[in-house]
């Protein structure tokens, strides 16, 4: 290039250089075989629109302005929900469709469905808040937990639990992955938490002492990596906690307050390769769930001489044949599904089953009965999505025999449980969508169904909590 500022390139061409003016007016003909802006066929557009705004919910909540990682359910109002989200806050709100404000409108325009209404606004992290919980049994308070490692906690201020004031809060570790509460009676009030440092920690929630209303019940420091899930035998007296160290302890909270049960990978029948991360248990079995598909059932101790009493004469198969004997036995190790198995649930009595949520999309049932033998394998029971959850439906007069599941594909589904269903079919009763799903950050994180199971409550990774309505004939 010339360094003359004021050289004009164009001198420098000849005439036969330039373009003819009848070769500029030239137009090129368009190729007709291949269309590059072809309009789509009206059905395609049809099917298109079908499959995006499908929306099966009744009710929704969309005050949070990120993904809502929990929720959770209150024990005695079942319409009462909190949820946390990664805009680090919780909300409490009414998901009764009854709550829905009423806005007038001049007849004939379209109408947006509105909010539910927020009851309150639970701040204070700083973190993420990715776990919550109601205490046990009336819901006196309720608890948020973060990645912050903040364990705050609520009270309601009237008996209808729809008005809540902060009372108090605790940070005794760096990040915290979940909480649970206590069903046991005897002691109100109770929550466990599991932390990134792999420690767990039992608090009781106590209002009327100013002095202390977060009191340590006990701290357990035996996992050595990440706690990654924990639960409570139904009478509320043991704990179950995991960790991704491939390591099960079951605590003895309210007795001894040490660990009577302590599995590690050092025992090769033990050993999960890629650390445990579900756990669930029944009056006498614990069922752990980790990667590759791998689940270990494990007796638990029975607590008292009349607790044995009492299991003799039961319906309930593998669970009225359990003895002390087989505390802390490794009774099965089942490998049905091919990725991480993220949940499970036990159906309650007469019903023996076990259900798994796997990475793979799969759910499992497996019967604990017969050898804890493989009973149902859904294997595109979320298509290729990661099962998120799965929980029977706890309703004494009917329906116990439901399994709900949602996954990552944003659906929420619910199977026939018991045997004689069509293989076909393999049990499908009912879904619902409306969560956007299918790998575009609109997964279901979780939902409740309590109240009997004709309510089901989601936590949409897009930000939306929604109501579906599932009444249980």
């Amino acid at each position: 290039m010339s360094s003359n500022p004021h050289h004009n390139p164009s001198e420098d061409m000849d005439e036969d250089d330039l373009l003819a003016a009848e070769d500029a007016a030239e137009e090129i003909p368009e190729d007709e075989d291949q269309p590059m802006d072809e309009d789509p066929d009206e059905d395609d557009l049809e099917t298109q629109e079908e499959l995006h705004f499908q929306n099966d919910s009744s009710a929704h909540f969309d005050a949070h302005t990120d993904s809502i990682f929990c929720i959770a359910q209150h024990p005695s109002r079942p319409s009462i929900i909190v949820t946390g989200g990664g805009d680090d806050v919780a909300y409490i709100f009414d998901a009764s469709t009854s709550s829905i404000p009423s806005t007038s409108v001049p007849v004939g325009q379209p109408t947006e469905r509105p909010s539910l209404p927020v009851l309150a606004k639970l701040e204070g992290h700083t973190d993420s808040v990715n776990a919550v919980t109601f205490t046990h049994p009336r819901g006196d308070y309720v608890v948020t937990a973060g990645l912050d490692g903040k364990f705050r906690s609520y009270t309601s201020t009237d008996s209808s639990h729809k008005h809540w004031t902060f009372l108090a809060e605790t940070s005794e570790v760096e990040e915290i992955n979940w909480v649970s509460p206590s069903p046991n009676p005897q002691h109100e009030n109770v929550v466990a938490l599991g932390a990134n440092d792999g420690s767990v920690w039992v608090y009781q929630i106590n209002a009327a002492d100013k002095s202390s209303p977060l009191t340590i019940v006990h701290a357990f420091y035996l996992h050595t990596a990440s706690c990654t899930a924990g639960a409570w035998s139904p009478d509320g007296n043991l704990l179950a906690t995991v960790s991704e160290d491939g390591s099960l302890c079951v605590w003895d909270v309210f007795g001894t307050g040490q660990a009577v049960v302590s599995l590690t990978a050092a025992d090769q029948r033990f050993e999960v390769e890629g650390g445990l991360y579900s756990v669930a248990c029944t009056s006498t079995l614990c069922a752990v769930g980790g990667a590759g598909g791998n689940i270990k059932v494990v007796g638990l101790p029975q607590m008292s001489d009349q607790a044995k009493k009492n299991t003799k004469g039961a319906k309930g198969g593998a669970s009225a044949n359990q003895t002390a004997s087989s505390a802390g036995q490794i009774l099965a190790s089942l490998q049905a599904q091919s990725d991480g198995v993220e949940t499970l649930s036990f159906s309650s009595p007469p019903l023996n089953l076990l259900a798994a949520g796997s990475v793979d999309g799969s759910i499992a049932l497996f019967d604990t009965v017969h050898r804890f033998a493989v009973r149902r394998h859904i294997k595109e029971a979320h298509e290729d999505y990661a099962v998120v959850k799965v929980d029977f439906v706890r309703n004494p007069q009917r329906g116990g025999w439901i399994l709900t599941s949602c996954g990552m594909d944003g659906v929420v589904r619910r199977w026939d449980a018991r045997g004689g269903t069509t293989a076909a079919g393999q049990g499908f009763i009912q879904e619902w969508r409306g969560h956007r799903g299918e790998g575009e950050g609109g997964g279901v994180l979780g939902f409740v169904q309590g109240g009997g199971g004709n309510r089901i409550v989601t936590a949409g990774d897009d930000g939306v909590a929604l109501v579906f309505k599932a009444d249980i004939a």
